[in-house]
């Protein structure tokens, strides 16, 4: 059955729309229309979006309708790609030329870029339609997604709670149906962490598999860029078409493989250090569930160790700290313009320059010490299993969380468990696997060995097919607005 109302198309998977796009049952002007109505409808309690681009998604829409027309009859478009013709929206510290890119800051609140980053380059050639660019915590230095700036970014299971950050738009567009996908960064955890907190699928590849240039920076070392979607199959028809070349002998993930060969055995590590201290009780229950899951699927679960694991927040702390001061005085931004930062991100600059190098370089050998550490691992298991966050969406406002009775900031508690991928640069994803009683989703964490993404994917899409926790959608309500174009 054709689908023709409003939830019914934005619900729609990318895969199943753009199968409807080619059997022209619906059209793209079809599926912008749906998206920008529920923009309309619900960004105004949301507030997922920095800048929408109505009338030029309208009129990308009509010219892509006339091309699936015309093929494959002189077609001059790639119709046949998975995105063609597809809304999706982008995080606002990508560069989209003519298009302002804020970063969230109002440092460059007006700046206009003359050219596309990589990334946007890459989705456009695809036939990608950009919907919108995405709220996002300022400069992406944060988890939060309280900016001082635009507004905080409301979670759509629970609008007075985090949608977490810094990629906290494009995973609250993506969750509420107001774009069928997105791309973000993750520098500590900044697409796993607002993907588990918003019930949807978050993919950190492995570090230098996606191209930067283009993004502003927030810490060179742990910057990645990576896909946000509503399950497996179109996080993998995201990163196919964003990524770079693998290394030779690396498997490629590609959706169709992850529909035809799922595996029928693999082995997860359970990490006997670190991943499961100071866990919510909710969520620890969800990821026991989770494992028992993984388990009747082919599954074998068994321990590892990450020795120097515990010892690494600090150095990965000194490391961020001292490269986003680094690159905020290159640009002229700091200390020039401190007064035009939020409270967070100044105090988090000031703290880098501060940073001594003996303390840069002591952090790189921990770096080094941990990398090897995963790489004992991976010779024993295929991906390790750990909660995304140890807690669900905190209230907005809150500073504090207090878990198995001891009291840790938000932004810690948020960090910790996902902090060590940036660090060694593993791929990792965050994929749902339950709700709490308040009806908040829990995310599950799969870490793997670098360039493993397909048997990432593949795991994560087994996981996925076993459960039904990705086809729940939040139920929002309606908000007078008008469009701005």
């Amino acid at each position: 059955m054709t689908p023709k109302s409003e939830s019914e198309l934005a619900f729609l998977s990318i895969e199943q729309a753009a199968r409807l796009l080619r059997r022209k049952e619906i059209s793209p002007v079809d599926l912008v229309d749906a998206a920008l109505q529920r923009i309309e409808r619900l960004n105004p309690s949301i507030n997922a979006f920095l800048t929408v681009l109505a009338g030029r998604a309208r009129r990308q829409a009509s010219l892509a309708e006339r091309e699936l027309v015309r093929e494959p009859r002189g077609s001059r478009a790639n119709v046949s790609n998975p995105l063609f013709g597809i809304p999706i929206s982008l995080k606002d510290n990508f560069y989209t030329r003519g298009i302002r890119t804020t970063a969230g800051s109002k440092i460059l609140a007006n700046f206009v870029p003359k050219q596309d980053s990589d990334v946007a380059a890459r989705l456009a050639s695809a036939g990608a339609i950009l919907l919108a660019k995405t709220n996002m915590h300022e400069f992406a230095y944060g988890i939060t997604n309280e900016n001082p700036h635009f507004g905080a970014v409301h979670n759509p299971w629970a609008l007075d709670r985090m949608s977490g950050g810094s990629s906290g738009g494009s995973s609250a567009a993506t969750a509420a149906g107001m774009c069928f996908g997105s791309v973000g960064t993750d520098t500590g955890g900044s697409i796993r962490i607002p993907a588990a907190l918003c019930g949807i699928v978050g993919l950190k590849p492995t570090y230098g598999l996606v191209s930067v240039s283009g993004v502003i920076p927030l810490a060179p070392s742990f910057d990645h860029v990576g896909p946000l979607a509503r399950g497996v199959v179109d996080t993998c028809i995201l990163l196919k078409e964003i990524a770079e070349k693998y290394p030779d002998g690396a498997s490629r993930p590609d959706f169709r493989k992850l529909r035809r060969r799922r595996p029928r055995r693999f082995c997860l590590g359970w990490p006997k250090e670190y991943f499961f201290e100071r866990i919510d009780p909710l969520v620890r229950r969800a990821i026991n569930a989770a494992a028992k899951a993984l388990e009747e699927i082919g599954g074998r679960i068994q321990d590892v160790s990450l020795p120097h694991l515990a010892d690494s927040q600090e150095p990965s702390t000194h490391i961020a700290l001292a490269e986003a001061a680094h690159y905020h005085r290159s640009q002229g931004f700091y200390p020039a313009r401190a007064g035009d930062y939020g409270e967070d991100v100044s105090s988090r600059l000031e703290a880098g320059t501060q940073v001594r190098a003996v303390h840069y370089l002591q952090a790189l050998e921990v770096k080094r010490q941990v990398e090897r550490d995963f790489e004992l691992a991976f010779k024993r298991v295929d991906a390790i299993l750990a909660p995304a966050v140890p807690i669900a969406a905190p209230l907005i406002g809150d500073g504090e969380v207090i878990i198995e009775g001891q009291k840790e900031t938000v932004r810690s508690a948020l960090v910790r468990l996902n902090r060590p991928a940036n660090l060694t640069g593993h791929p990792a994803i965050s994929i749902p696997c339950g709700f709490t009683r308040d009806g908040l989703p829990v995310g599950l964490q799969l870490i793997g060995p670098k360039w493993g993404e397909a048997t990432l994917l593949a795991i994560a899409f087994a996981f996925e097919q076993a459960t039904d926790w990705h086809s729940r959608n939040p139920i929002l309500p309606a908000a007078p607005a008008r469009l701005k174009a």
